[in-house]
């Protein structure tokens, strides 16, 4: 569902072939990274309100100015951030908000665990632009955050949408084992 202000797309981006193979990951990230055989964490960076971008309203069906609720995250395998995740619906959504309201604990375990019932959409990509807010998030973490590619999905529960947006920071290359390296499909 891309709207006019959208810089994503259904074609994933350039980037290396063990990031690309997660990229495409059509199933639980988290459960992916968990198979890497290294230390798993999910760190809470921020929840709340905010203000979406012009592709996140276009995505909710909200007006520009109105403000949703947010989830930011850092993905880490043994310390070193490999992934940092934005989930955001609308602000105070009663579906949605307790379940974005978790802490550290891992969101995608619970959209693919078959507990919660979702309808789940394509999964769209980009390299987020200057002033995005991945772009923004991706900065505090990488030098020069332009151009990491990135994937979002929306996921809808009681009529209700959620979207999941992650961003890959080049630190995933180096931080999977050889064994446990994702692999394009």
């Amino acid at each position: 569902m891309r709207g006019e202000h959208s810089p994503w797309g259904y074609l994933p981006p350039e980037a290396p072939d063990l990031t690309l193979g997660c990229l495409l990951e059509p199933g639980s990230l988290t459960r992916r990274l968990i198979a890497s055989g290294r230390r798993f964490d999910v760190t809470l960076l921020r929840f709340g309100p905010d203000h979406p971008a012009l592709d996140e309203a276009d995505l909710l069906g909200v007006a520009s100015g109105e403000r949703i609720t947010v989830r930011h995250v850092a993905l880490s395998l043994d310390g070193e951030t490999v992934v940092l995740a934005r989930s955001f619906c609308r602000l105070d959504c009663p579906v949605w908000h307790p379940i974005l309201d978790r802490g550290g604990r891992s969101l995608g375990l619970t959209l693919f665990s078959g507990e919660v019932q979702v309808a789940r959409g394509a999964l769209e990509f980009a390299q987020p632009p200057a002033g995005h807010p991945l772009d923004d998030l991706a900065a505090g973490f990488s030098g020069d955050p332009g151009g990491l590619p990135a994937r979002r999905c929306r996921f809808e529960l009681g009529g209700a949408p959620l979207v999941v947006c992650e961003v890959f920071l080049p630190a995933l290359e180096d931080a999977l084992p050889p064994a446990a390296r994702c692999q394009v499909a």
